[in-house]
């Protein structure tokens, strides 16, 4: 065993432990379980701009109670310093992940243990609820314990700012040298403080419920659609909390929950990944929406931030929406209903990441809103928001990866408003007679068709991430100058903020904080994003084509063509 993973474990065995950590550590040793060992103790849990996120369990390298103590002793640190003469405030919550309630009273305990202010919510919470709670209640920042949708063995802990978005420059860096500065357990306060810990619930709960009616555009179109047929799942997750409350005040009355995922639980037991863009999770939804002959079926992940969407195709089909697709709907109908209503302002904006469908750019240019592109994450869409803001009307947003916010009264990804939002869109096309994969077809005639997909390349273990960095390094170094018989015009590096045409050499400054993401884009129009996970040992690859759809009769053939162009691009770029 490496003598730096040895060294760690006799710390910890030695050390300000419960006994209950030692005795875990003893039992892997005494089962001679070296490669767990070594996972749990070749390096420390990076606290990275988004937070923490692990594998449960003992260890440096683990989500537990000594990892979570110390980033939040560094977070108190680093707020501290920032607020010097100020009561500071800082808002609590957690999913249904195991441990996560414990997780959340270690965070909030070693806020109070350090003089600050922690409200802490009665129990699990949508992430979107902390977001607005930060911004109604106006703090200092939050917490939430969560992996989001990672499977069950995993834990997480996201870290927000004042704005009620997540990290940003400098704050996140700042902050990541904090935690980082906190060497020992032995620095970490956590007791002492309890008194100044508060429990929050139903108040914080009826004020956002209202926040999201109010984002309802045509209430009257419910109101003739209130029987409109829902199913929604929230997979073992934070959304019971909310989304059946918050559909109820939007006006809907026909709701079924998925009973088999109706209840909060940890081990997610009927699902592998808890996660909406998986058609496997959603697939009991689709069943229970198929025998119902639904009109929509809709699930969030874990903490709520993320939803998945199912509806009827062209053929009656039931399939399951990717999150470009949603976005595109969702984009398309919030600037047609604010003309509509006569509500839509020239200082309008919608915003999406750099790996969306470049098909909303075009849909807001001829909607004559402004369409920004930022770096993958909804901290940078809550971050534009904060600079426009007074110059600029934010609408709403959205990420591939089955994120919406509508409305700026929180900052980050929403899955229970977006869970309302998508059943009016749905009940809106109903009540003109049609449904919303047809409108979606509509908008592939009149905007263009767009296609996507995306794959994950997982590479485990300690040379993992070392893979991954050379494969980004040889993209760098190397970039083709074909991919799938197409030449590739240009290269578009967010790590060195440069652009370069690989025909002519003419390059350009990127604006946009620096990001480890390159992209590829063809003389055939196809876009390519390769982007390591900044959370997780994997590399992502978006894929996009697109190409012009004459009729609805001319679908199914364009459909298959684009798909398999993708393909042949992948299976170019040795990719599978």
């Amino acid at each position: 065993m490496d003598a730096a993973v040895k060294q760690k474990i006799d710390t910890w065995l030695k050390g300000n432990y419960d006994d209950e950590t030692k005795n875990e550590i003893k039992k892997l040793q005494d089962d001679n379980n070296e490669a767990e060992l070594t996972d749990a103790f070749y390096r420390n849990l990076e606290f990275g701009t988004g937070g923490l996120r692990g594998v449960m369990g003992v260890g440096t390298n683990r989500m537990n109670k000594y990892t979570v103590g110390m980033a939040t002793q560094g977070f108190a640190n680093y707020l501290k310093k920032t607020y010097p003469d100020s009561e500071i405030k800082m808002a609590i919550a957690h999913d249904s992940r195991n441990n996560s309630r414990f997780f959340a009273e270690t965070v909030a305990n070693v806020f109070g243990a350090n003089g600050i202010k922690a409200f802490l919510f009665e129990d699990l919470r949508p992430t979107p609820e902390l977001s607005f709670t930060i911004r109604y209640m106006k703090l200092n920042g939050g917490v939430i314990n969560t992996a989001s949708h990672n499977p069950k063995e995993y834990n997480g802990y996201k870290a927000y700012w004042n704005d009620g978005g997540q990290l940003v420059p400098p704050h996140d860096k700042n902050v990541i040298d904090e935690v980082n500065a906190i060497k020992s357990v032995d620095d970490v306060k956590f007791t002492g403080g309890e008194s100044n810990v508060t429990i929050i619930g139903k108040e914080m709960d009826d004020a956002y419920i209202n926040m999201v009616k109010s984002l309802s555009v045509y209430p009257d179109v419910i109101a003739k659609q209130h029987d409109l047929k829902i199913v929604y799942t929230p997979i073992h997750g934070t959304g019971i909390t909310l989304v059946p409350k918050v559909l109820a005040a939007f006006g809907f009355d026909n709701v079924t929950i998925v009973a088999e995922q109706e209840k909060p639980d940890g081990n997610f037991p009927t699902v592998v990944y808890p996660n909406p863009e998986e058609s496997e999770t959603m697939s009991i939804g689709l069943k229970k929406a198929s025998d119902m002959n639904a009109d929509i079926l809709l699930g969030t992940d874990p903490d709520g931030d993320r939803v998945g969407i199912g509806i009827k195709n062209h053929k009656g089909q039931w399939v399951l929406m990717n999150g470009n697709q949603t976005a595109v709907l969702a984009i398309s109908y919030m600037l047609e209903a604010r003309k509509e209503k006569g509500i839509a302002q020239p200082n309008d904006m919608v915003i999406k990441t750099i790996v969306t469908t470049d098909m909303i750019d075009i849909i807001a240019e001829k909607n004559n809103v402004k369409c920004y592109n930022v770096l993958t994450g909804f901290k940078w869409i809550a971050e534009l928001i904060k600079e426009k803001e007074g110059k600029e009307n934010y609408v709403i947003g959205g990420e591939e990866s089955f994120g919406m916010m509508v409305g700026d009264k929180l900052r980050d990804k929403d899955a229970v408003s977006a869970v309302a939002f998508l059943c009016e869109m749905a009940a809106y096309e109903k009540n003109e007679g049609t449904t919303l994969y047809d409108k979606l077809i509509d908008l592939y005639i009149e905007y263009g068709f767009y296609y996507e997909e995306l794959i994950s390349l997982t590479k485990k273990g300690m040379r993992g991430q070392e893979e991954i960095g050379e494969m980004m390094q040889a993209y760098r170094d190397n970039p083709p100058t074909h991919i799938s018989n197409s030449p590739v015009l240009e290269l578009l590096d967010y790590q060195t903020s440069q652009g370069k045409n690989l025909k002519s050499g003419e390059t350009w400054q990127i604006d946009l904080p620096k990001s480890n993401v390159l992209q590829f884009k063809l003389e055939d129009g196809t876009k390519i994003s390769a982007r390591p996970s900044g959370t997780e040992p994997k590399i992502k690859f978006y894929f996009s084509v697109h190409t012009n759809l004459d009729s609805k009769d001319k679908f199914d053939e364009t459909w298959q063509s684009l798909k398999q162009k993708i393909q042949d691009v992948i299976s170019n770029m040795k990719l599978k």
